[in-house]
């Protein structure tokens, strides 16, 4: 048996990780007593049980408890990081296992690893792979615009929807400094930092994210069947990310893949007007968030093949 401590276990995120652990064969779960959660010494001795640990806290926290975990020397356990606070950390392994060939491994060989966030998964699942072929340079001016559901947002924001109603949808972010946004220029392989456009709707989870794309403005004036071309090729033996068709209607609505794991990419494109538009839909808080958390879980204990 191997053993998971979830630091933080009882928000949005945790008690996501907590549900899902449950599908990994040979997992033990611990927790401390609700009054000790917040006692060092409780959490270090806790720490010093375990396999691995996970941080469910905010980023000031996470880092706190991240070097409690680092001072216990050969006894520390591996820690993966749900917060923001690692993500660009050159000392962590980043965890979105599909994002390029032998991220699977890394994951699994690292004792450090940072969750990605939700809104980068869809942006870099669809980025990176076209950056990489050459299909879309590095400095290309890009547009990202997404909307999620509520529980994105974390407690705050789930009881405000639930209690009051709340706005059936809105931007936010709109300062152009979302947290999300240097993950998502490092791993998508940027070197110019794309405009991030963020909105949440009156609904609880699912998510879009969609990039904006002119063809002619790209080396090789590629088509949209060329796109779609190089995300097959990338994902073509991963099971959790999928690669297709778009809707013959022209729509796409966020909910369809909720209370699941997988991420699912379409490319758009309208060959006359040399347009298209790239998008990515997953659960915010599946594939983005407790269920990338599980699978990375399984990698970095050698469960099983979570490689896909």
């Amino acid at each position: 048996m191997t053993t998971v401590f979830i630091d933080g276990e009882s928000g949005t995120t945790g008690l996501g990780i907590r549900e899902r652990l449950g599908a990994l064969p040979r997992v033990t779960l611990k927790s401390l007593p609700h009054d000790r959660r917040r006692d060092p010494a409780a959490r270090r001795d806790i720490m010093a049980e375990v396999d691995l640990i996970v941080l469910c806290l905010p980023d000031d926290a996470a880092k706190e408890s991240a070097a409690m975990a680092a001072s216990l020397g050969n006894a520390a356990p591996k820690v993966l990081d749900a917060s923001t606070a690692h993500r660009v950390d050159p000392d962590w392994v980043y965890g979105f296992a599909e994002m390029t060939p032998g991220q699977a491994d890394r994951i699994a060989k690292a004792k450090n690893v940072a969750n990605p966030g939700c809104y980068p998964t869809g942006a870099i699942g669809l980025i990176r792979p076209l950056v990489d072929a050459g299909l879309l340079p590095a400095d290309y001016p890009i547009t990202i615009n997404a909307v999620s559901g509520y529980s994105g947002g974390g407690k705050a924001m789930i009881q405000a929807h639930e209690e009051t109603g709340g706005p059936a949808f809105e931007l936010y972010g709109l300062g152009l400094e979302h947290k999300h946004v240097p993950e998502t220029a490092l791993y998508g392989g940027l070197t110019r930092r794309p405009i991030f456009v963020p909105s949440v709707g009156h609904y609880l989870k699912g998510m879009l994210v969609s990039v904006p794309l002119h063809l002619d403005t790209l080396p090789g004036k590629p088509t949209g069947a060329d796109l779609q071309a190089v995300l097959e090729a990338h994902y073509a033996s991963c099971d959790l990310v999928r690669v297709v068709p778009p809707q013959k209607d022209g729509k796409l609505e966020p909910q369809a893949l909720n209370d699941t794991d997988r991420l699912e990419l379409t490319v758009h494109a309208n060959e006359k007007r040399r347009q298209a538009v790239l998008v990515a839909r997953l659960d915010n808080l599946g594939k983005g968030a407790s269920g990338a958390a599980v699978q990375n879980i399984a990698l970095m204990l050698g469960l099983h093949d979570a490689r896909s």
